[in-house]
């Protein structure tokens, strides 16, 4: 069998996981997992908007993220734009709050506002970058399970459109806080609906046994026929300093079907609308979370936003007729859906390496060549792999190859034998040192998760738009990590 580019293609290792094809064509791109505006050029180098990565890693080194601002932006308005079509005439439209724990720095809080999106922050570290942004209060919200008093008092002084509360006695908290400041926090109750999206066992985050979100189960308190999230709306009507906006919930991350949105968005529904009842209050608001997901893989399959939106809006349209209410103004907080596919990382090969694996096989076991092909990032710029098992891709991008695939796996520098970026990708025989690889999807996670291990630098980000690039985040330094080792 020959590919479209005469390369032959040969049957896959055994060593492969069932779901991973040898490619027909190596130096092809596989069109979900980059951004827009990345291709090959006439030479066979990977660019970005015409820029070539050669030319980006000689001015800002490697390992490199390397992020579109322009698909950034498009994937945002794109969610705004596909989520307000489909509840137009259900509540108006929506407000959509990127969730800056995927990746935030000033620039992205910048794009966020200037294309219409409110920012969503989880500590006070991220409001620190949307002050320093400009971003008004009102159009951020701080979430957290265990916000601490400064974090509190800091939001209040943004004046903040939402404090995303987590447990009934963060809400007592806020509301002395309030109080004593003479203020009136406006809150948001964090729900646990019970719904398990199909996901990773730890990136599940709407189940009852984890530190997130207030229970809607019957017997989740010591007052009999009261939930945990009923007790919090009755103590929420009480406090005076609080302003009740709504309900909010997250069910989990890298969920490809809208099922268990649109189940959620029931549930919460009809707490809503017992809570309106037995309490005489409105609730004009109603968060359903975000956890899109993005395609990491060629078998990754996620969903169009205009479908996600369709499909919950339906949902939410029939629910609201059916118990008799009006629907309330409905938020969404996409991070990973908006960022995860704007940015590859760019790394230089180093040393190769190929290992027998013993196979088992019909008459026994047989061993099997794997290549470790090794990097200068790792686990410091991309724990996800080893957090969480992820799978990600990644291609020879300095160059176009017609050598033979080999199953690889791309590894790390780090002083660990889980530091793996890639756990099997097919790439060319011939990679060498000192060729670059590139690894898609990584915008999301990635840098917000990076660390000093073995005290390695962390890398810069790097936006493209209009053919031209900007360092948005300066790479650290050697000097940037001894200045804080205080000699005594």
């Amino acid at each position: 069998m020959t590919s479209k580019s005469g390369q032959s293609s040969t049957a896959g290792s055994p060593l492969a996981p069932g779901w991973l094809e040898v490619p027909a064509d190596l130096n092809a791109l596989h069109e979900p997992l980059w951004a827009a505006g990345v291709e090959r050029n006439s030479d066979g180098e990977l660019t970005i908007e015409g820029l070539t990565v050669s030319e980006l890693q000689r001015q800002y080194g490697t390992p490199l993220f390397v992020l579109s601002e322009t698909d950034f932006r498009a994937r945002a308005r794109a969610f705004s734009d596909a989520f307000n079509d489909a509840f137009a005439d259900i509540c108006g439209g929506v407000d959509v709050y990127y969730a800056g724990k995927s990746f935030l720095c000033t620039s992205v809080v910048r794009w966020v506002e200037e294309e219409g999106l409110r920012l969503d922050t989880a500590s006070g570290g991220e409001l620190a970058v949307a002050a320093r942004a400009g971003i008004p209060g009102a159009d951020v919200a701080l979430h957290g399970n265990n916000k601490s008093d400064g974090e509190i008092h800091r939001a209040l002084d943004m004046q903040l459109g939402r404090i995303v509360v987590d447990s009934l006695d963060e809400l007592d908290r806020v509301a002395a806080i309030a109080a004593n400041r003479g203020d009136t926090a406006k809150v948001m109750l964090r729900l646990t609906p019970g719904v398990h999206a199909h996901t990773h066992e730890f990136i599940a985050t709407a189940h009852e046994d984890q530190k997130f979100g207030l229970s809607m189960a019957g017997d989740s308190t010591e007052k009999a026929g009261l939930s945990a999230a009923e007790e919090a709306v009755a103590a929420a009507v009480r406090h005076g300093s609080i302003d009740l906006l709504g309900l909010h919930c997250h069910i989990g991350s890298q969920i490809f079907e809208p099922d268990g949105f649109a189940l959620a968005a029931e549930k919460l529904l009809d707490f809503l609308a017992a809570m309106q009842t037995k309490y005489s209050i409105v609730l004009p608001e109603l968060d359903l979370g975000g956890g899109y997901g993005i395609a990491y893989t060629p078998v990754d399959t996620p969903r169009p936003a205009a479908e996600i939106a369709q499909a919950m809006a339906a949902v939410v349209r029939s629910k609201c007729a059916a118990l008799g209410i009006s629907a309330p103004r409905i938020s969404i907080e996409p991070g990973r859906a908006i960022v995860g596919s704007t940015t590859f990382t760019l790394y230089e090969v180093g040393t190769l390496k190929t290992v027998r694996v013993d196979s088992p096989g019909a008459g026994g076991d047989v061993t099997h060549p794997r290549r470790y092909v090794s990097v200068d990032g790792g686990m410091s710029d991309n724990p996800r792999p080893v957090l969480y098992d992820a799978d990600y891709s990644a291609i020879l991008a300095s160059r176009a190859s017609d050598a033979a695939p080999q199953l690889s796996r791309v590894v790390g520098k780090h002083c660990e034998s889980g530091d793996i970026v890639v756990r099997d990708v097919y790439l060319p025989k011939d990679v060498a040192a000192g060729d670059l690889l590139a690894v898609p999807g990584t915008g999301a996670y990635c840098w917000a998760l990076s660390s000093n291990y073995n005290y390695l630098a962390r890398p810069g980000v790097v936006a493209v738009r209009d053919g031209s690039a900007r360092l948005i985040v300066r790479g650290e330094t050697e000097e940037d990590l001894l200045n804080r080792d205080m000699g005594v």
